[in-house]
């Protein structure tokens, strides 16, 4: 199959140590330029002559560590091909399964070996590094493995089933990091490593209005160093040191790690938080162009000695900005978070209406041939609010709120540059979001309303991404908030291996049924040409209750009619085809039920049930669609 054919041992790609007896990596005058343009940018010309030298260096040792096998492997390497229909990631923190006497990392490693490797091809692992609060995205060491974790090997391990994710959390450190410890000991080398003020009346009120945070912690904190004290910028936490990328050594030194996380098995890298990147007073200090240079930069050299590894940018903003992340398609981030999606998704299924949801997804506009979007609903943090200012009004994201805190949930709040609070994210399990486990409604129809909110990602084009606990249908820890004092532990339950394993065998459980049905839809799914991320897609409007997406294939031989009732009610539809584009009559098969349907005249006529998911093939064969 050809699923099954794209499986490739990426674990001999690198060699452990530098090979120096072949030929050094001839840069290209190509890539040359594109380096010094980018750097000139953002240092002034004069500094690249001295900043250039040393990228190149950098990677020069990256290349050295290339195996032959890697070197052939790329001749073939297809950009348009990096994601396909076949893919699928899994979310997770390293130890979010456990065993006695065993390390993390190995019991993921055996749990996605027996239960998902034929399912999910890749696994998105959560910062695993050295870390001290944030759960692990306050960084001390970029580059050793957490021990309580496990080890590199045990990530290489994970390499012979699956395609990896690394984070990249490039916009800050931890305050317990040896950097910012030799900058506390005013090391010279690590003084211009952060954003620092002797006093806060460097920072004027009028350009800390300015300022967009995603917090309301002070954005400076204080801190005593050996020659008194200083204010230095963090953005997220006390804990995290915001890097000041105006200081060139810091951003060849994120380079060298970028570059450590490929040779050490990343397939892609999630750059966290990088709309802060750069701090600029008198900005807003979000989405400034510097920070699009640098991430344009990481491409570029990804695309010089990597081509294989693609950037994933993290953007929890309106959903105009989260999109300009892709560059002009081909030059900056392969893939951006599609932020905007699970508040809609949650959205149409709160008021059992898709309108909002249908009039977004139809903007949507594929990038290029080389980049596409992440389809997510859940994550480790919670349903971020953002995407969808100007898509949804405040009312009705006020409203939204109101009801995940109805079902268990909490708010988390950002500050605005007048001093007002508003949601930022919304802290709760996907289940628990979409069913009230207080209701009595039946189990059948909670987990039936939950795969067809699931479905919707599934059909929208891109790549499909589900958090480990929306894999297994979790509902909302409250003890776990109150243990650790954080709304974000909500949804982050450390399950026991042995429970897990009874749970997924146990047809009375949630965890049972949702984990099947998942798995059937991302198995046929991946057998599906029409679901490649570069097949077109058309968006209907058909009736408020049903979200319909057309999926076909370039050459025009494959069409999908993807319908999911998001609402309670039985449906009736009369999809009038011609006035969509798609000409003649077809016979149609439900890829899910088996189900026969018939094109007449133009028009199909069908009946949907409450929360049921239709994937109609058309069966006669190429057809005409009017794009």
């Amino acid at each position: 199959m050809r699923c099954q054919e794209d499986r490739i041992d990426r674990r001999k790609f690198h060699y452990s140590e530098p090979d120096y007896t072949r030929p050094v990596l001839n840069i290209s005058d190509y890539f040359a330029q594109r380096f010094k343009n980018k750097l000139t940018f953002l240092y002034g010309k004069a500094r690249v002559e001295n900043i250039y030298p040393e990228l190149e260096r950098i990677l020069k040792v990256y290349y050295a560590h290339k195996t032959p096998m890697m070197l052939e492997w790329e001749k073939n390497f297809d950009p348009e091909n990096r994601f396909t229909e076949c893919d699928a990631i899994l979310i997770t923190y390293g130890d979010l399964i456990k065993t006695p006497n065993q390390k993390p990392l190995r019991t993921l490693s055996q749990l996605s070996e027996t239960y998902l490797r034929n399912v999910i091809n890749t696994l998105h692992i959560l910062p695993f590094f050295p870390s001290s609060s944030d759960r692990g995205f306050a960084v001390m060491d970029f580059e050793e493995v957490d021990p309580n974790l496990g080890t590199w090997d045990d990530i290489l391990e994970l390499k012979k089933d699956f395609k990896l994710m690394f984070d990249g959390v490039f916009n800050h450190v931890s305050s317990k990091s040896r950097w910012f410890q030799e900058f506390l000991n005013q090391n010279p080398q690590f003084l211009d490593f952060f954003v620092v003020f002797s006093t806060k009346q460097q920072l004027s009120p009028d350009q800390l209005r300015l300022i967009v945070r995603p917090r309301t912690t002070p954005i400076l904190t204080e801190f005593n160093t050996l020659n008194g004290k200083r204010l230095v910028w963090t953005t997220f936490s006390q804990d995290q040191i915001d890097l000041n990328y105006h200081n060139p050594h810091v951003l060849l030194k994120m380079i060298e790690i970028l570059l450590t996380y490929v040779r050490r098995g990343a397939d892609i890298i999630r750059l966290d938080a990088v709309t802060y990147l750069w701090e600029e007073l008198g900005t807003s200090c979000v989405h400034l162009e510097q920070t699009h240079t640098i991430i344009k930069l990481f491409r570029d050299i990804l695309n010089a000695v990597a081509p294989h590894v693609a950037i994933i940018t993290e953007t929890n903003v309106p959903h105009q900005e989260n999109i300009r992340y892709f560059g002009n398609g081909r030059d900056e981030a392969q893939m951006v978070y599609n932020f905007a999606l699970p508040p809609l998704v949650l959205h149409s299924f709160q008021t059992e209406n898709a309108k909002k949801l249908t009039e977004w997804a139809a903007t949507l506009k594929k990038p290029s041939d080389e980049a596409t979007f992440f389809n997510f609903l859940d994550s480790h943090d919670g349903v971020g609010v953002m995407a969808v200012q100007g898509i949804l009004t405040q009312e009705e994201i006020d409203l939204m709120a109101l009801r995940v805190v109805e079902h268990g949930g909490y708010i988390s709040y950002k500050a605005n540059p007048d001093g007002s609070l508003s949601p930022y994210e919304l802290n709760i399990t996907w289940f628990s979001a979409i069913n009230n486990e207080d209701s009595d409604e039946p189990m059948e129809i909670q987990v039936s309303r939950y795969i067809a909110s699931r479905a919707i990602a599934l059909v929208l084009m891109g790549v499909p991404g589900i958090y480990l606990h929306g894999f297994l249908g979790s509902k909302n820890d409250a003890d776990l908030v109150i243990e650790e004092k954080s709304t974000r532990s909500i949804n982050r339950k450390t399950l026991n291996k042995k429970e897990l394993l009874r749970s997924l065998e146990n047809p009375q459980t949630t965890t049972y049924h949702v984990t099947r049905k998942l798995v059937r839809l991302i198995e046929i799914r991946k057998r599906q040409r029409a679901f490649h991320p570069n097949s077109p897609q058309k968006i209907l409007k058909i009736a408020d209750e049903v979200f319909c997406v057309i999926r076909y294939t370039q050459d025009h031989k494959e069409i999908i009619l993807t319908l999911t009732n998001v609402s309670s009610k039985r449906i009736a539809l009369n999809i009038k085809l011609e006035e969509w584009g798609i000409l003649g009559n077809h016979h149609w098969r439900d890829l899910l039920s088996k189900r026969a349907f018939k094109t007449e005249a133009n028009h199909l006529s069908l009946v949907i049930n409450p929360y049921e998911i239709l994937w109609l093939k058309a069966l006669n064969g190429k057809f005409r669609i009017l794009d």
